[in-house]
């Protein structure tokens, strides 16, 4: 395929043409690879290649590119439904509520870039610089999410471009065509990386790193186990944990904060970390609780085999008169709530 611009020739491209020995009269011919034939069926496809390569002249041979438009309101506002908006905005590892209710204008490039993509989240999406304006982590978290997100729903047909291919083993594209050497792969990628995080012990004062990030409370109490996560040598995620407050359950204890960074959300990290700290507790034989409010939270402790709920999981706080007040211990009487009992592996 070959794609022809015209140009000006004025005294500045003669100037050039000439200091660099290049005929130029006005016309540049480039010659764009043609994408092979795709599967009729399949998922999710990428288009990778260096900038100027092509890859959105071959993405609008697909179809139409288009660009979500965002007004004043929250983010999460633009979404057919509140469910909806969680949804999506989960998909794509956008997992901080206080963001989701911001307006799409004081967001990172980060959170735009991931509130773009929920909203492209169907059929026959076509996405061009997936992941160009935002770190490698965020490409990373996200491509995750989203081809966890496309296998759920059965989504069809969606086809992202990039310059990046450092996503392809987070993304398991089932099918790749690089523009720069005509390879074209078909076939899913299916080997992931492994996440691993370390857990170690510190104090509630690395909380102030954390705590805008929280969905309910910038507050910890300072009688808290803390706990901080690393990928590698990154900071991720913090944990805290309380005695749980009861005259009848001893030995006992609940979570208190989890927190991921934005930046590595979408990559399982919330889970895992909550997991590993429950875990750690039961085996010195303690028990362990824990209520959330947070959907992605919740529902994965409602599939999970680790966790089991509480006679109060789902149901209002009848018994809590104030919110925020019963024994330092955090209830809500508005909101129903996810509440469980961490029991770990069964022998």
């Amino acid at each position: 395929m070959k794609l022809t611009c015209k140009a000006s020739h004025d005294e500045y491209t003669a100037k050039l043409a000439e200091a660099f020995d290049f005929e130029f009269d006005g016309e540049i011919t480039t010659e764009v690879p043609d994408l092979p034939d795709l599967p009729e069926d399949f998922s999710l496809g990428l288009i990778v290649g260096p900038s100027g390569g092509g890859k959105t002249t071959l993405l609008r041979a697909l179809g139409e590119i288009k660009s979500p438009e965002w007004g004043q309101g929250s983010v999460a506002s633009h979404f057919d439904t509140p469910q909806d908006a969680i949804d999506k905005f989960g998909a794509v590892g956008f997992n901080s509520i206080p963001q989701m209710c911001l307006p799409y204008g004081v967001l990172s490039n980060g959170e735009k870039f991931r509130c773009d993509l929920a909203r492209n989240l169907k059929d026959g999406s076509l996405i061009d610089e997936y992941t160009s304006v935002v770190n490698r982590d965020v490409a990373k978290s996200a491509s995750r999410a989203l081809r966890k997100y496309i296998d759920n729903n059965g989504l069809k047909r969606i086809v992202l471009a990039s310059c990046h291919d450092d996503i392809v083993e987070w993304l398991q594209p089932d099918w790749i065509f690089n523009v720069l050497t005509r390879e074209f792969h078909s076939g899913r990628y299916l080997q992931r990386p492994e996440v691993s995080i370390d857990i170690y012990k510190t104090d509630w004062k690395l909380w102030d790193t954390f705590k805008k990030f929280h969905y309910l409370d910038a507050k910890i109490n300072k009688a808290a186990h803390c706990y901080a996560a690393f990928w590698g040598e990154r900071l991720v995620g913090f944990g805290a944990v309380l005695r749980y407050p009861s005259g009848t359950v001893k030995n006992a204890w609940r979570g208190h904060r989890t927190v991921i960074l934005p930046d590595f959300q979408g990559l399982g990290l919330g889970t895992r970390l909550s997991d590993a700290i429950a875990l750690s507790y039961v085996e010195k034989g303690c028990r362990y609780f824990s209520r959330t409010a947070h959907p992605r939270m919740g529902e994965y402790r409602e599939k999970s085999s680790l966790w089991k709920p509480t006679s109060k999981n789902r149901k209002l706080r009848k018994d809590i008169k104030h919110k925020n007040v019963y024994n330092n211990h955090y209830a809500d009487n508005k909101r129903i709530c996810w509440s469980h009992e961490y029991i770990g592996e069964k022998i």
